[in-house]
């Protein structure tokens, strides 16, 4: 019999959400797809490490109910959202206050809408020593009674340090505008550091620092806010239209869903591309193998490799603190940031309350993340910060691990262009965050751009039946 001309339709170097996001697009058109991952597991940066128990993610983006990414990629109809209680808590001049509840200001109309988020942003109340720990239950599950829960609480007498009721009113309605606004209308804006636009907007100094720029860092990573302005308003969209959520189980469910729902045998782990071009990809395992289209979906720095002349973005720097706590923090299930930034932690949450199987049964955990390298003696510094922030003590808090990545996300300084090339020349093409924004809705999206052009220049499908490919060792 005569050898097949191809070995597979369209080759894609690199497992994590882009490439297994066009992965499901291309084999649902009857392209046939391989998929050659270099480490051995899928996901990318979207890992979680398992300890004791534990389910501790690497980087831990938050996401958003609004990504409409989440409902559209296919194969991922069985992921599980964990939203954080509504709107978030910000910790400014030494209290906490619970900052509005986006969801609702979006669907609100007029000083209606303004007076319920108004009522949000009050002071939140600590509770007794006592009343914070979280003992077993008979069953020994976390007694989540003892926890407080994701709801705001009672409206107090005084209003914090975040502005009065006309300023909550005001931001309140910018939120609800800005959830409403068509995404052609925001990227027509100027586009500028995020950090200078907020100065226009029309928001008091102490709304900007006391909400809006602690939020924003916490969702672009970027502490400086050195982001373009248009990623920026795409972020408070997504908050103020949805839920910061986390998948269930850890960020490494979602890829490892991607995956599964792929047909047997498409994904390849282990797998070292070495080059490529518009008809082959060369692995140090197998050799040479042979298709119609290569789609590079790695990284920035290893597509740049495989691409020279591809251009390589700058990095925000992430680091993660997992602790396991001897009692629950007063935190429920919210987004905790430091407003004050007195401390290395930008955000913090227990996030065993937002998604119980983070953590085994009678344990809590807490996750907290610097925007930037660890500080020297991190355990010790981060606990100090933690303390502050939660209001209670944090001595008998046990590390459980400390995760540094250098390149956890591709930096977006203006002028940004979110919608990068993902068609380099007939039969090479290449996806990923650092072509879109750097998030999971990026990554998902650069994935499906780049397999609606591999389609198009396909046409309506393909007539190749693949040859199987050998399997790595």
């Amino acid at each position: 019999m005569l050898e097949p001309a191809y070995q597979a339709d369209v080759v894609i170097v690199g497992a994590g959400v882009a490439g297994l996001s066009a992965a499901h697009r291309l084999t649902s058109a009857g392209v046939t797809t391989v998929v050659l991952e270099a480490a051995p597991y899928v996901g990318g940066r979207m890992s979680t490490e398992k300890v004791d128990g534990f389910r501790l993610d690497r980087i831990g983006q938050l996401l958003s109910t609004a990504y409409p990414e989440l409902r559209l990629t296919p194969g991922l109809d069985a992921l599980t959202l964990r939203p954080f209680a509504p709107g978030v808590l910000v910790h400014a001049d030494g209290r906490t206050h619970r900052a509005g509840e986006p969801g609702s200001t979006a669907s609100a109309g007029g000083a209606r809408g303004a007076l319920g988020a108004a009522r949000a942003f009050v002071t939140a109340p600590r509770r007794p020593r006592a009343a914070r720990r979280a003992g077993p239950s008979p069953d020994g599950a976390v007694n989540r009674a003892a926890a407080p829960q994701a709801t705001a609480p009672p409206l107090p007498r005084t209003f914090p340090p975040l502005g009065g009721a006309v300023d909550q009113a005001r931001l309140a309605a910018a939120l609800g505008r800005i959830a409403a606004a068509p995404v052609e209308r925001l990227l027509a804006r100027p586009d500028r550091p995020a950090g200078h636009a907020l100065a226009t907007r029309g928001m008091p100094a102490r709304t900007v620092e006391g909400f809006l720029r602690p939020l924003l860092a916490a969702l672009l990573c970027d502490p400086d806010l050195t982001t373009s302005s248009r990623c920026a308003d795409l972020a408070l969209r997504a908050f103020a239209a949805g839920r910061l959520c986390v998948p269930e189980g850890g960020a490494d469910t979602l890829p490892e869903l991607l995956a599964g729902a792929l047909p047997p045998g498409t994904v390849r782990t282990g797998v070292h591309v070495t080059s490529v071009s518009t008809t082959s990809v060369r692995t140090a395992e197998h050799g040479e193998l042979r298709c119609r289209a290569v789609l590079v979906a790695t990284g920035a720095r290893a597509a740049a490799e495989l691409l020279p002349g591809l251009r390589v973005p700058p990095f925000h720097p992430v680091t993660v603190v997992h602790h396991t706590p001897d009692e629950v923090p007063p935190a429920g299930a919210g987004l905790l940031l430091d407003a004050d930034r007195r401390g290395p932690v930008a955000h913090t949450a227990v996030l065993s309350e937002i998604d119980p199987s983070r953590a085994p049964a009678g344990r809590a955990l807490v996750s907290s993340t610097i925007l930037g390298a660890p500080p020297p003696d991190a355990d010790r510094v981060v606990r100090a910060h933690l303390s502050d922030l939660y209001g209670t003590s944090t001595l008998r808090w046990e590390l459980l691990a400390v995760h540094h990545t250098p390149d956890a996300v591709p930096a977006m300084p203006p002028p940004h262009d979110l919608r990068r090339p993902v068609r380099l020349l007939d039969g090479l093409y290449v996806c990923g965050d650092h072509r879109d924004t750097s998030t999971v809705q990026g990554a998902l999206h650069s994935g499906h751009r780049a397999a609606t052009a591999l389609l198009t220049d396909f046409g309506a499908g393909s007539a190749y039946t693949a040859a199987p490919l050998p399997r790595a060792a």
